[in-house]
């Protein structure tokens, strides 16, 4: 990797994943200990914490620090709205605190971090460089520092998503799913404990670039280890499953934005046996990429946009590691256009290969028109 194009970049990248996994963890453990104000409630009704401001502040600085303010453009789903404001004051200290902390970490993670801790002033700065609209011209970092947020505050699946998109293409994803065992059947190792311990096989970050047709998965390091590249990465591949009745179907939680009883009919229709596992934030795609799941399909409601940052890591990672991802029509997705992706046919369908996204593909076509008559 050492000689890639985008070896800095996702070098860069991987590490202040990993930092955001760490603070995250810490963040959580906190929230499960306190139930206190780390929770507000955002305009469109989703949560927000403060995981989410304090991931997005510390990696826009990194990035920054990195690669340089003038030369940087960053995507991303926060803004300081609720934070400058007079009620706010204890939230933008937790958040403060939280970014610190492990903007102090750094250095374990081979980074560099400040040389005295950020003020209120140089947090909201950063929050607020991630005000790009991205586009189809130059370089734009995307990223959704908790995909999944209802995940988060329930201890369940939600991940860090980052991703580097250049002219229109998704170049480098990087998801971070603290979460997610390293250890095969991590789905539904997690859900039967959820017990919040920090053990050696809890939690990942899978990483890839374009064009390289593989991907790979680390375990989070620990509090008393310092990272190593590349050694404790293992290579990603999706399932070879092609049978429908074989295959494991991944799709959202939340009903508000996906269409569950239209997935069913095409679940049905192509011939799908096994009960779909429902699991929030794009660790769906982590689940295809590393083979245990076969398919994921989203279906938006009428009116619904998805947006970039939403899908744009996942969507690599898959792809690379040997599946297919397209709109439903079986279109490529276009992250082009700004910060939704533009012109999506009826929904997001990622299979781990292309038999068995053709069947689904047709299914949904069979299925769209038996809706319709």
């Amino acid at each position: 990797m050492e000689n890639e194009k985008y070896s800095k970049e996702l070098n860069v990248a991987v590490r202040v994943v990993h930092m955001a996994c760490f603070l995250c963890e810490k963040v959580q453990k906190q929230l499960f200990s306190t139930n206190s104000d780390q929770v507000k409630s955002k305009d469109d009704d989703s949560l927000v914490t403060v995981a989410d401001w304090s991931v997005q502040a510390t990696i826009c600085w990194m990035l920054t620090e990195a690669f340089g303010s003038q030369n940087i453009s960053i995507v991303a789903e926060e803004d300081v709205q609720t934070l400058i404001k007079p009620e706010s004051s204890a939230l933008l200290e937790m958040v403060l605190t939280s970014v610190n902390e492990c903007l102090t970490e750094a250095p374990r993670f081979g980074l560099q971090g400040p040389d005295k801790a950020l003020g209120p002033s140089q947090i909201l700065e950063a929050i607020s460089k991630c005000n790009s609209t991205g586009g189809p011209l130059g370089r734009h970092w995307v990223l959704d520092p908790v995909d999944g947020t209802l995940g988060f505050v329930r201890g369940d699946q939600y991940a860090i998503a980052l991703a580097m998109i250049e002219y229109g293409e998704v170049k480098i994803g990087v998801l971070g799913c603290p979460n997610y065992s390293v250890k095969d059947d991590g789905l539904n190792k997690y859900s039967q404990q959820k017990n919040l311990v920090e053990s050696d096989d809890v939690g990942c970050v899978m990483y890839t670039w374009k064009g390289s047709g593989k991907a790979w998965m680390q375990p989070l390091i620990l509090r008393d280890k310092r990272f190593e590249w590349p050694n404790s990465a293992k290579l990603i591949r999706v399932s070879s499953i092609d049978d429908p009745a074989l295959a494991t179907l991944c799709e959202p939680v939340e009903r508000s934005n996906s269409d569950h009883s239209f997935a069913a009919g095409v679940a049905n229709t192509v011939g799908l046996r096994k009960k779909p596992l429902r699991v929030y934030s794009m660790v769906k795609y982590a689940a295809i990429a590393r083979g245990e799941a076969e398919i994921y399909m989203k279906f938006a409601r009428s009116g619904y946009k998805e947006k970039i940052w939403d899908h744009a890591a996942g969507v690599l990672l898959v792809q690379e590691a040997g599946g297919v991802v397209s709109d439903a029509g079986g279109r490529p997705l276009d992250f082009s256009k700004g910060i939704y992706l533009e012109g999506v046919d009826r929904g997001i369908i990622a299979c781990s290969g292309l038999a068995l996204h053709e069947k689904i593909i047709g299914a949904v076509y069979d299925s769209w028109e038996s809706s319709n008559l």
